[in-house]
């Protein structure tokens, strides 16, 4: 680069080397363009060590690649611009062909090579904007529609300003060549900025139909069709799925520096979803093209959609007496952080002190963390974790930024509606069609969720989950999923006659593996309200279903499976039931599958707090093993729930059971190991347990004064064995978002 500006300084064409640097400088924007694969790597760096001769044959080779798979193509935009690039690299092409066959074999100037080699970053770069033309969706290209064009008038005053440079007197062209480049460069001079009008018209009234949702209005169906049909040539649903996808790929991609924002691209995917559905109906040949889909993505469906329920949440947004993640973090006056919901509770119990200093808390108000909300709002978005925060709560500005536009709304809102229509009253396979893009239309956005189910599509999906086609139910029972991730959503399917029925048939039944173990996901989103959690136990089958799954099924399955039973074992009135479905016996064996292993031991630490759930995990021969092995090599929170579930169990599982948990031989050195590495909470419950030893071993023989060393460090005065975890008497190390399917 610095060389061709002295070039250009040494020929007095100051003004010029000016521009020259400023149009490189807006072509490197390119590399910042949307596309579907990465430029090449000669796209920035030049050929080096090649023979006169040769950077002549690769300069050619190269520009005879872009004509012969550009020149003739038809857009249906940037027509004239895209052509006109091409006929100026033909032009190029004549000329280094008659360098390649009519060149003596003197050297070129330094000039000339130098000239050559920018010419060779210059034709990628009109490689990256021609295959992005071409490669590009039809409604993409009208969105871009004026930064294309200016990115077609860089490269024409770029190869101005490269053909002033080069010394073509120097080369020995013929006269009818340099008549061409001379024809070139008069144009290139007179060449202005050129965005087509039609094209401009059209991207404009692109943003009239946006408008007119954003207002409130659903457009004319007549206008959409003459636009979509007539002007854009879109002719069928396959071809407005497509446009769908690549505006979508757009938003994943979107990094701040190209316009529309997401937020603007948000809504004309739905303005195109309305359209698909509005205008093309439920073609049958789509029932075709879902089935496809459907092989495709079933087995990416769990681990994609689903996997990322399980995130490690970090430890700074948990609640600390829930252990879930926070939505409304508040401050108390002690300055610690608590969950709103969860501290009001603890309050409402009749506690005065902070759960986790053990000071009195004043009786004053809470006061809302907004910069924590405001990071938790962050980190959900970055993986995709749906965060709702309660009704009332303040919004932050990240999620206002990140929230769908008004027009987006209105379009998803209209299509939701012709979706359910087509639920109630459409064939089988149209049936099918709308249930899947009910379930990814309530993919993403509390409103969608929210509109979904007040427009009536419930009753529609639960007489879907009894369908015999297999690809209906995995779609139905998914969209009830996602739909039940909106809190005000999960009473809406609690109370439809039957839908908990159906849900649990899914589970027991269900066609598939995937729609199985969402029926299960969907269970543990339901029994987020705790009064769900008894009716769902109760439900027939439900619990056994969930056993069975938790010992044969995947390990997303399994995954489904020991979570769901997690939240029902947060019930008291579950324990019974659990017993009896045989759900304890399969917790217990799975504390040695990986992947679960941890749920599992927060749900026994749960389930063992009451009488019966002790004496029933007491009579399992491996639990003990099992909750020592996770002590073991378990993670910081599996080490916490295995030492608090053989605490409870000595409280609460009678004489025989204590027995066996004292009696293991590796069970001091892993209190010990555990008292100086585990967390807070760990500690705390490994000193209560060790008390409980050393009650009944005699701590000077046979425990070696751990405890006592312990208690010099000035933590035992807080463990009273009275109480379960510390202070706090409820969390469990445990804490999974659900995120849609």
């Amino acid at each position: 680069m610095k060389e061709v500006s002295n070039i250009i300084t040494t020929q007095q064409t100051n003004n010029k080397s000016n521009n020259y640097k400023k149009n490189l400088k807006k072509a490197a924007a390119f590399s910042s363009l949307r596309r579907r694969r990465s430029p090449p790597l000669e796209a920035f760096l030049a050929p080096v060590d090649l023979t006169d001769r040769g950077i002549i044959k690769t300069l050619l080779s190269v520009a005879n690649e872009l004509v012969e798979l550009h020149s003739g193509k038809k857009l249906p935009f940037q027509k004239k611009n895209f052509m006109s690039l091409v006929r100026k690299i033909e032009v190029f092409v004549v000329v280094l062909d008659f360098l390649k066959e009519y060149r003596s074999v003197a050297r070129f100037s330094y000039t000339a090579i130098m000239c050559f080699k920018e010419l060779y970053l210059l034709f990628y770069r009109c490689k990256i904007l021609l295959d992005y033309c071409a490669q590009s969706s039809k409604l993409w290209m009208l969105l871009q529609n004026q930064s294309i064009s200016g990115h077609f008038h860089d490269l024409n005053q770029e190869i101005s300003t490269l053909l002033d440079v080069l010394p073509i007197r120097e080369l020995g062209l013929s006269e009818d060549v340099r008549e061409q480049i001379e024809m070139l460069k008069r144009q290139l001079n007179r060449a202005k900025w050129y965005v087509d009008n039609k094209d401009e018209m059209l991207r404009k009234r692109l943003y009239l139909f946006l408008n007119e949702f954003e207002d409130g209005k659903v457009p004319d169906t007549n206008e959409l069709w003459f636009f979509f049909l007539d002007q854009l040539r879109i002719h069928d649903a396959k071809s407005c799925r497509a446009e769908i996808e690549f505006l979508e790929e757009q938003i994943v991609n979107h990094e701040g520096d190209v316009e529309p924002t997401a937020s603007v691209l948000n809504g004309f995917v739905a303005l195109t979803r309305y359209c698909r559905f509005l205008l093309f109906g439920f073609e049958e040949e789509e029932m075709e093209v879902v089935a496809e889909s459907h092989k495709k993505t079933r087995k990416g469906m769990i681990t994609q959609e689903i996997a990322d329920t399980f995130l490690t949440i970090p430890k700074d947004f948990s609640c600390p007496i829930s252990l879930d993640l926070m939505r409304d973090p508040v401050i108390v006056s002690t300055g610690q952080t608590y969950d709103r919901s969860s501290i009001s509770r603890w309050l409402d119990e009749g506690h005065y002190t902070c759960p986790k200093t053990g000071q009195m808390l004043a009786p004053s108000r809470l006061i809302p963390n907004r910069a924590l909300r405001s990071l938790i709002a962050q980190w959900c978005a970055a993986h995709g974790v749906p965060y709702e925060p309660l009704e009332g709560a303040e919004s932050s500005s990240e999620l206002a930024a990140a929230a769908s536009s008004k027009a987006a709304v209105a379009a998803n809102q209209a299509t939701a509606y012709l979706l359910i229509q087509k639920l109630a009253s459409g064939s089988e396979d149209a049936q099918a069609i709308a249930a899947r893009e009910i379930r990814l239309l309530a993919k993403t956005g509390k409103e969608n969720r929210a509109f979904i189910a007040e427009a009536g599509a419930v009753p529609h999906l639960k007489r879907l989950l009894s369908s015999k086609n297999a690809i209906a139910q995995e779609n139905s029972v998914t969209a009830m999923l996602n739909l039940s991730i909106y809190d005000k959503n999960k009473g809406k399917i609690m109370d439809e006659v039957g839908c908990l029925k159906s849900i649990v048939d899914v589970l027991r039944f269900g066609h598939t593996t995937e729609a199985r173990e969402n029926a299960a996901a969907t269970l543990f989103s339901l029994s987020a309200v705790h009064s769900h959690k008894k009716r769902i136990a109760d439900e027939s089958g439900a619990v056994e279903a969930l056993a069975d799954l938790l010992r044969d099924g995947t390990t997303r399955g399994k995954k489904d499976a020991i979570t769901a039973l997690f939240n029902l074992s947060t019930h008291a009135e579950n324990c019974v039931r659990m017993i009896e479905a045989g759900a304890v016996t399969a917790v217990v064996e799975a504390l040695g599958v990986d992947g679960v292993s941890e749920e599992a031991a927060g749900a026994l630490a749960l389930i063992v707090r009451q009488p019966a759930g002790a004496e029933a995990v007491g009579r399992e021969e491996t639990a003990v093993a099992g909750l020592l092995g996770m002590m073991r090599g378990g993670t910081p929170r599996g080490k916490e729930n295995a030492v608090a579930a053989l605490l409870e169990l000595c409280r609460s599982g009678g004489a025989a059971a204590t027995e066996r948990v004292l009696k293991a031989p590796t069970l001091a050195g892993l209190l010990q190991t555990l008292l100086f590495t585990g967390t807070k909470r760990a500690r705390r419950k490994a000193a209560s347990l060790a008390r409980v030893f050393q009650r009944r071993e005699n701590a000077a023989l046979h425990y070696g004064g751990l405890g006592v060393g312990y208690q010099l460090a000035g933590n035992s005065t807080r463990n009273r064995d009275s109480s379960f975890v510390g202070d706090v008497s409820v969390p469990m190390s445990i804490s999974v978002p659900v995120v849609q399917g």
